[in-house]
């Protein structure tokens, strides 16, 4: 194994290890949530160092093989790919912390009628689907397992969607639990932004794989479907 091979390595482990702990704290934090569990909301915030030392990390790595040993091809697209995904990973990682944080604010146990008229399960339950789906496709460098993210994002969306008018409903049955309320349609957009982190690092595991950009294709779709709505 060449020195450059050593390093392409080392980087797809460190990267593999990193989304392992940001789906694992995405996990607790929802967890957190639903459970009413302040230590394990405590937990996610202290763990946050550990992210973002993986992100640092990640990213010298990143740069000292793009700058020392030229690498060339498919190579390069892994690097670069891998630079992309670390920070996408490390935004999801921000989204875990800020959602804990939200728990130890809220004082009490977000009430299960509320979660329920948002569909927030069905939300947690997507958005950890899509997090194994990336981290699991990365790993193994497997293109279709990634593809599998586009359309569950759109189920995160939809919920998105709907949840002010859900809100809005909860709080005039439940004034009392507006504060409440309103963390959670917080935690909501994070969550749906989370689903936009997740498929732009199954759009980078695509481009390392099989060289395409989907990005812009994307986009474009979502321009003409937010026109025709």
């Amino acid at each position: 194994m060449t020195h450059l091979e050593e390093e392409l390595h080392h980087l797809h482990e460190e990267m593999v290890e990193m989304g392992n702990l940001v789906k694992m704290q995405i996990e607790k934090s929802l967890t957190a949530l639903i459970e009413e569990d302040v230590d394990l909301a405590r937990e996610v915030i202290f763990n946050e160092k550990r992210v973002n030392a993986y992100e640092l990390s990640i990213d010298k790595d990143c740069e000292n093989i793009l700058a020392l040993l030229n690498p060339f091809a498919s190579d390069m697209r892994f690097v670069f790919a891998t630079l992309k995904i670390n920070t996408n990973f490390e935004r999801i990682g921000d989204s875990a912390e800020g959602i804990a944080k939200y728990i130890l604010q809220s004082g009490k146990c977000f009430d299960k009628e509320l979660l329920n008229d948002c569909h927030f399960f069905e939300m947690a339950d997507t958005v950890k689907q899509m997090l194994h789906a990336v981290t699991s496709s990365y790993a193994d460098n497997n293109a279709k397992l990634a593809r599998t993210v586009f359309k569950q994002d759109i189920i995160l969306d939809e919920i998105n969607k709907s949840s002010t008018d859900n809100i809005a409903l909860y709080i005039n049955k439940r004034p009392e639990n507006i504060y409440q309320a309103l963390y959670l349609l917080t935690i909501i957009r994070k969550l749906e932004r989370v689903g936009d982190h997740i498929t732009n690092i199954a759009e980078e595991i695509i481009f390392h794989i099989e060289a395409k950009v989907l990005k812009h294709i994307k986009s474009a779709a979502k321009e003409e479907e937010d026109l025709n709505e």
